[in-house]
């Protein structure tokens, strides 16, 4: 690959990082988390 190719694809993976942040610390998707990890704890 050259570079142009390795700076996409550096792109694409913070984007996708950036999407992946975004969903993990969403109120949905924060009190899954609290609910399975208490469960778990119980």
């Amino acid at each position: 690959m050259n570079t142009a190719e390795y700076a996409v694809g550096t792109l694409a993976a913070v984007a996708f990082g950036g999407v992946l942040l975004k969903v993990l610390t969403s109120d949905g998707v924060q009190s899954a988390l609290t609910a399975v990890i208490d469960r778990a704890l119980k």
